[in-house]
């Protein structure tokens, strides 16, 4: 399963590492919190503090809403379980859904595919020096070759983002406000009581 890569552009996995741990490991989770600021703060040292950053953000809420944030935190693979850890500290954690992709298979057939189109790049290349033949012949190879030298650089740009996703896990969090029970404006007014009165 520990597949090498040989290759000019892609880093190959490090040593130890077979291709049939490269799993993308994503999670989305939900927490209460008390206060929207503090709490954005929090879940942002938590990705720094790992190693990690903080990609994407959004902020909802008016007046009559419930506040809430969302962040896209992107974490060093061995750390996504101390992310997740680091969320109890911060509110009531309501859910945490996980998945895993096992990318392993992928990234071996594609290392096979690559490596099999560098060995006819070489013997295109080998083949163009010593053609003799006719022009129409020539420019064949050489098309030929520039198709192979595209398919190379798309199998190695797959690996290159497969081996991104699977160092850098991503944790989008979601925190919110506890629901108002009463409305700012009408003091002594439930919700539920004024929707069902509407």
């Amino acid at each position: 399963a520990g597949h090498a890569i040989a290759s000019r552009n892609v880093t190959s996995q490090p040593s130890g590492t077979a291709a049939s741990t490269m799993i993308i490991r994503t999670a989305v989770a939900s927490v209460e919190v008390d206060s929207l600021e503090v709490a954005i703060v929090a879940v942002q040292r938590i990705a720094t503090a790992l190693g990690g950053w903080v990609g994407n953000t959004s902020r909802s809420g008016g007046a009559h809403d419930v506040r809430t944030a969302t962040l896209e935190l992107k974490i060093p693979a061995p750390r996504f379980d101390d992310a997740i850890a680091g969320l109890r500290p911060i509110g009531t954690v309501e859910s945490v859904t996980s998945s895993a992709e096992d990318v392993g298979e992928e990234f071996v057939d594609l290392g096979a595919r690559t490596a099999n189109a560098r060995r006819l790049e070489a013997r295109l290349v080998t083949l163009l020096a010593t053609r003799t033949g006719k022009l129409e012949d020539v420019l064949l190879g050489e098309r030929e070759l520039a198709r192979v030298r595209e398919e190379i650089e798309r199998f190695e740009g797959r690996l290159r983002y497969l081996q991104a996703r699977v160092a850098t896990s991503t944790l989008t969090v979601t925190v919110h406000e506890r629901l108002p029970l009463v409305v700012p404006d009408t003091p002594g007014e439930h919700v539920l009581a004024e929707a069902a009165r509407r």
